[in-house]
């Protein structure tokens, strides 16, 4: 299932609603009860919060998060010396810029 209409149903049901018939339930039912109304909005909050992690890796580069080894390292400070830019490394290592700037200054090949 989807994420939006995840929410959608949840939110459906925070407000007293049966998702499937668009009916209003009673005050008896367990979805009118203030402690679970409270709930499902949280879990809407926390679907909320999940769809937006999930977004922002789905944009992250493929390397982006990896441990670094000697090889790239090594490659890394050559493409550095030889002038590449951030933005360039950052592509071609395919990581962040941060990530390419923080190895670079543990390398001692930039300050912090």
């Amino acid at each position: 299932m989807e994420i939006a209409k995840a929410k959608d149903i949840i939110s459906l049901l925070a407000d007293g609603i049966d998702p499937h018939t668009g009916e209003v339930f009673p005050e008896s039912s367990t979805y009118q009860n203030p402690d679970t109304v409270r709930a499902l909005y949280m879990a809407i909050k926390g679907l909320e919060k999940w769809e937006r992690s999930q977004n922002r890796k789905n944009h992250l580069p493929e390397n982006a998060g990896k441990s670094w080894d000697t090889q790239e390292e090594e490659l890394l400070i050559n493409a550095f010396d030889e002038g590449k830019s951030i933005n360039e490394l950052s592509d071609v290592f395919k990581r962040t810029t941060g990530s390419i700037r923080s190895r670079l200054i543990k390398l001692g090949k930039m300050e912090p």
